[in-house]
């Protein structure tokens, strides 16, 4: 019995997983336990105003767990997790581990209308926030979204509550109580995909934690290494691939950066003598520009992982040289499949694939437009299954119907082909998606909100290609009369709780919008129009 409905794998092979090994019947918080027993006084987790060894992490969960407990937080229930990179961020995840309930990972740069969805959608009984971050007011939309939301019970806070439960005051007496079913769903995951809101991903402890340790498998870490999350933490990149799991797994030191900017990265890589870290293609071509002027020692630095979105091979090559380091390219989903280059990959093969599937037990399929098998080599829709890729969204019945086919491989919407060696070239992409930067920007969601401007008739979005972020969201927009001036445009997505990467930055006015031949809108023409010359 599962403490949420979710797609299992079929039975027989959910136990040859289990007698095999591959899932190994533990969970993230015996996980935790079993490293601070090992690590004791070991530093863990830093960020910028604190420090935990792998006890006082241990300890914070085991107290935590029994603050929310006794709020009536507990097996089964939703808890949207929206916080900066902070040590409390691993501190709460964990606690929710302890408990059998579920953390849903929202980023802190969500805002209200995502943020009523994932908090309906999942039926979350609280919602932890940061008060303020770079500026935002996260408690005054917090609780905007409260009001929308009858399931949601609490607001929890880090830093000033005012009439709401404050997260420090929360760490209670730890009390001994059962461990989760390896076999439950850990955490809610967002997709990135193309529908108007994300889809929720459940991954459960015997999945997740297989996926850390494949991880581990194609990017070796130990208890020497220093791992710096630079990206936003609830990502799956830097949360799991092998990410701030994988280095706790390890028993190695987690440095938590407020942001990827050179200034803050660059310090801390030389302050804690960093040995890997992750980023996404924008982060690594602003890296490697200041590389060369930089006054901060990066000697350190080990392994620098790139994924998110394709990295152009000038770049790549680049790289090592200009950082000292390693380069391992990295494509991967919150859904499953990840693959990684690996560390003693050929350079041409690092720059110019994203690498080979992380488990030998990743099935891939590269198919045509009508499931079948493609010729080896030639670009197709990547489909995958396997012990770490999931059979189902939450609650998305008809969703999954499309994107899982009916022996149970997922759809990625990538669009790749296999090199001789087994790697994969990311070619391009079936999915409604731009990609922002390693953002993903669904482009029904922002039509749907755009739509509802009373000088919009018709609209479409689409990416246009962009030197710095890989692509930008356009917006092909159809006037009622006169257009309007694309600064009320972008105030209105703001105003309607859109996140701020989501939000046009170009806008292209026209008097029709182009169709296929069986009159769906064609976006490859709008993308050839962006095209100069």
């Amino acid at each position: 019995m599962t403490n949420i409905p979710y797609t299992a794998w079929p039975a027989d092979l959910a136990t040859r997983y289990r007698e095999s090994g591959v899932w190994a019947g533990t969970t993230f918080g015996r996980m935790l336990t079993e490293c601070a027993a090992v690590h004791s006084d070991r530093l863990a987790v830093l960020d910028v105003t604190g420090a935990w060894t792998y006890r006082r992490l241990d300890v914070d969960a085991h107290r935590l767990a029994a603050g929310l407990a006794a709020l009536g937080i507990g097996r089964g229930d939703r808890v949207v997790v929206q916080l900066p990179n902070v040590g409390e961020f691993v501190v709460v995840c964990f606690a929710l581990f302890r408990l059998g309930a579920l953390p849903v990972l929202a980023q802190p740069m969500h805002r209200e209308l995502e943020l009523t969805h994932l908090c309906a959608h999942s039926e979350a009984v609280a919602h932890i926030v940061a008060h303020r971050h770079f500026g935002f007011d996260f408690v005054g939309m917090a609780e905007h979204v409260r009001a929308r939301c009858p399931s949601l019970r609490h607001l929890i806070v880090l830093g000033a509550a005012g009439e709401h439960v404050a997260l420090a005051d929360l760490y209670a007496e730890p009390v001994a109580r059962p461990d989760a079913d390896p076999a439950d769903v850990a955490l809610l995951q967002l997709s990135g995909g193309t529908t108007s809101m994300p889809k929720l991903i459940p991954r459960t402890h015997d999945d997740y934690a297989y996926s850390v340790r494949a991880s581990l498998s194609a990017c070796p870490l130990s208890a020497d290494d220093v791992y710096l999350a630079v990206l936003p933490v609830a990502h799956n990149f830097p949360l799991s691939s092998p990410g701030i799991l994988g280095a706790l797994y390890a028993g190695a030191t987690v440095v938590l950066s407020p942001s990827p900017s050179v200034d803050d990265a660059f310090a801390l890589i030389e302050r804690h003598r960093v040995t890997v870290t992750a980023v996404v293609p924008p982060i690594a071509s602003l890296w490697l520009a200041a590389a060369a002027n930089t006054e901060h020692d990066l000697s350190s630095l080990r392994v620098l992982q790139v994924g998110g979105a394709r990295l152009k091979p000038a770049i790549a090559a680049a790289l090592p040289g200009a950082l000292g380091c390693t380069l391992q390219q990295v494509f991967g989903m919150a859904e499953g499949l990840v693959n990684y280059t690996r560390l003693d990959d050929p350079a041409e093969l690092v720059g110019t694939t994203q690498g080979l599937p992380m488990s030998p037990l990743d099935e891939i399929r590269i198919v045509d437009d009508n499931d079948d098998d493609v010729p080896e080599g030639t670009p197709g829709h990547l489909l995958t299954r396997g012990p770490y890729t999931i059979r189902g969204y939450y609650l998305a019945p008809e969703h999954n119907a499309r994107a899982f086919t009916t022996d149970g491989f997922y759809r990625t919407g990538d669009i790749v082909r296999v090199t001789p060696t087994g790697h994969l070239v990311v070619v391009d992409r079936a999915k409604d998606v731009v990609n922002r930067g390693g953002e993903k920007v669904a482009s029904e969601e922002v039509e749907e909100q755009l739509a509802a401007h009373p000088a919009v008739r018709e609209v479409a979005i689409v990416g246009a290609a962009d030197d710095d972020l890989g692509e930008r969201v356009c917006a092909f927009v159809v006037p009622t009369a006169d257009p309007p001036k694309p600064k009320a445009l972008k105030s209105f997505l703001r105003n309607r709780g859109l996140a701020g990467y989501k939000i046009p930055e170009r806008y292209e006015f026209v008097d029709s919008l182009p169709l296929t031949a069986v009159g769906k809108v064609s976006k490859k023409q709008l993308r050839q129009r962006l095209v100069p010359g």
